[in-house]
């Protein structure tokens, strides 16, 4: 039976823990305006009403959520070297889901301006997408960060290359998910087509998903991890055809999803909707069966 005395142990720890956390987190958020300051996030939620940068705006947090969680879960070291874990991931955290977005804007929807269009034009298609490879990039840097390695400046290393090897499969997912569609899909998403971005945005926390199940667990040479996290890689590449020809066949029967998507005069954003959530439950079933 758990004493009174170690009650009050487990609660002060649990409260630093939260509170460094939420320290980080706020970190987080001045460095995000810190990097973008042609506009002003109060401004564009509460003036402006900008639902495109909303969405956008509430992956970040997401991602940021995750990202800082990969420097709490595991086993204890102590509170005094955990605080430190804690302040050296996660500002690792930051840096690294920064640099995502930058990668996303410039490899991923590569074709126009994410800024213009979520600021400007208000695109909640792009919206949802920028906010997908927050949560996707998120979740990487989660799998990146947890476990444990032999000392902290070889765990920041092997962070950052799982990091780095994560986002690489990440953009080389995209494009072959823009392969498989049958539309363009930043030719739709730049006509603020919401379904097809939403559709995208589903693809895209899923292989993210898939890649942090690769990733996450202790280091245990180069060679494993990364045999392990391109097994799921190829899992995640197979996944996509195959949940979109099960949302066609099962969970829309009777329908072509392209028909709902991009063939109609007004986008189906539900349909688009039971798309996404074939790509994601699909990577939520494959991390819990293998």
């Amino acid at each position: 039976m758990i004493s009174l005395s170690e009650i009050s142990f487990i609660v002060y720890d649990a409260v630093v823990y939260i509170m460094a956390a939420f320290v980080i987190f706020l970190i987080g958020k001045f460095i995000y305006q810190l990097l973008h300051p042609s506009f002003k996030v109060k401004e564009e939620l509460v003036k402006k009403d900008n639902f495109a940068f909303a969405i956008s705006h509430v992956g970040y947090y997401i991602g940021l959520l995750f990202s800082i969680g990969s420097a709490i879960v595991g086993p204890s070291n102590g509170l005094v070297n955990d605080v430190i874990d804690i302040a050296v991931y996660g500002l690792l955290a930051i840096v690294l889901l920064n640099i995502s977005i930058f990668l996303s804007d410039y490899l991923i929807l590569r074709k126009f301006s994410v800024r213009k269009e979520i600021i400007e034009d208000q695109n909640a298609g792009t919206g949802v997408v920028e906010g997908a490879v927050s949560v996707a990039s998120g979740l990487i840097i989660f799998g990146a960060v947890s476990g444990e390695s032999e000392g902290l400046l070889f765990g920041v290393l092997t962070a950052v290359v799982f990091w780095a090897f994560g986002q690489i499969a990440l953009i080389v997912t995209t494009r072959i998910y823009n392969w498989i569609t049958p539309y363009n899909l930043h030719e739709h998403i730049e006509k603020d087509n919401v379904a097809v971005g939403i559709g995208f945005a589903g693809a895209i926390i899923a292989i993210g998903n898939l890649i942090r199940f690769g990733l996450t667990g202790d280091f245990e040479g180069w060679l494993p991890s990364f045999a392990e996290a391109g097994f799921e890689l190829i899992v995640g590449i197979i996944l996509l055809p195959v949940m979109r020809l099960i949302t066609d066949k099962i969970l829309l029967p009777g329908e072509r999803l392209t028909d709902e998507i991009i063939n109609q005069e007004k986008p189906n954003v539900g349909a688009a909707l039971i798309e996404a959530f074939a790509y994601i439950g699909g990577s939520v079933l494959i991390t819990w069966c293998l």
